[in-house]
């Protein structure tokens, strides 16, 4: 299934959290989103990119986000390559260690961010071209387009993306 990606008007509105970070206003955000700051695979050079947090898990302490492009996404391929990145989130600015989720966590993270923002999981996938039931299968099939990562403690021993499930 190919998703479109924005236009030139969308991607300007989705700066806007960016702009709001780097003018020291990511508090404004709440804890709806975060500012990734993560290396490039290729370059090595610093990379930014805001991200919508899909839960935060305080029991584990660690985030949930989901990569809306696929693996195709330039963040995700970053965190693949470099999994230590910091989080501006909210007023605080945290070290973490990103991993990819296994697939089961995957679709039940998306399915309960569709319980818990219904309007925001519509919007996503007329934005993504995506014509997807927001049901247990429907979104089965949408974790295996949309992986999920989550930002761990940075000690975690298991925070890795190396495909392989680790428990944070």
């Amino acid at each position: 299934m190919e998703r479109r990606r924005p236009g030139a008007i969308a991607r300007r509105l989705y700066r806007t959290p960016e702009w709001l970070y780097a003018r020291g206003l990511g508090g404004l955000l709440g804890r709806r989103f975060l500012l990734l700051h993560h290396t490039g695979r290729k370059s090595g050079l610093a990379r930014r990119t805001v991200l919508e947090v899909m839960r935060y898990d305080a029991a584990a302490d660690r985030l949930l986000t989901a990569s809306a492009y696929g693996e195709a996404a330039d963040w995700f391929r970053n965190v693949l390559a470099h999994p230590a990145v910091e989080i501006q989130w909210g007023r605080k600015r945290l070290r973490r260690r990103a991993r990819r989720v296994d697939a089961e966590e995957a679709a039940r993270e998306l399915l309960d961010y569709a319980r818990r923002h219904p309007l925001a999981a519509r919007s996503l996938g007329r934005v993504l071209g995506l014509e997807t039931q927001w049901s247990e299968d429907g979104v089965r099939g949408l974790a295996a387009l949309m992986p999920v990562v989550a930002f761990g403690a940075p000690e975690d021993p298991g925070g890795t993306l190396s495909g392989r499930p680790a428990d944070c």
